[in-house]
């Protein structure tokens, strides 16, 4: 998250994300759909949900997504891997209909204006947004969805958030980072406890 123009809202969807347990759709906007279907779901953009646009997926792009998981994973890393790629692929299908498909991760800029970017909150509602439909479709066999974290709070760095699902067996948790990324590409999927301590892909 880059302290800039525009950065007040960003600041208090992250308040308010620091405020509870909550998920962040539940915070954000009233606007942000809380119980998202593929029929029905919203998405974020413009930095902080600023912009929210409530989208439907055709049945032929949604068993597209649900492809990924069959054959069904036989392990908990393997689950890992489709669900980066079925965001990913979500990223790609929505980025026309959004004007987001030129995002690039990191808040970098185009300079183009007509497109529309997304900062860390508008990633990790966007992809808890995902997360939540393939776990309602029952698609996710070795995790559950759990509510976003951030890290920082400015005493130890600039606040990042992210969405995060928990492996059933251990319940180790597990951040799913897209913001890292250009639109389309899969997220960063890391041990919680590593992101929170400052992680990014160049320390890989």
């Amino acid at each position: 998250m880059i302290w800039r123009k525009g950065a007040l809202p960003c600041l208090l969807a992250w308040l308010l994300l620091c405020s509870g347990n909550a998920a962040a759709v539940v915070f954000v906007s009233d606007q942000v759909n809380t119980s998202p279907t593929p029929d029905n779901f919203s998405i974020c953009f413009d930095n902080s949900c600023q912009s929210i646009r409530q989208l439907t997926l055709t049945k032929q792009q949604w068993q597209e997504i649900r492809n990924l998981f069959h054959p069904a994973p036989s392990s908990a890393a393997g689950e890992r891997t489709i669900i980066g790629k079925a965001v990913a692929r979500l990223e790609q299908i929505i980025g026309p209909l959004t004007g987001t498909s030129n995002d690039r991760g990191r808040n970098e800029r185009t300079g183009n204006p007509l497109d529309r970017s997304m900062d860390c909150i508008d990633e990790s509602t966007n992809t808890t947004t995902y997360l939540y439909m393939l776990q309602k479709q029952g698609l996710l066999k070795w995790h559950r969805l759990k509510d976003p974290v951030t890290r920082g709070f400015f005493l130890f760095g600039w606040p990042h958030t992210t969405a995060v699902i928990e492996q059933q067996e251990g319940n180790r948790l597990w951040a799913v980072d897209a913001w890292f990324h250009d639109n389309g590409l899969p997220p960063e999927i890391v041990p919680l406890e590593q992101w929170r301590d400052g992680w990014s892909p160049a320390d890989s």
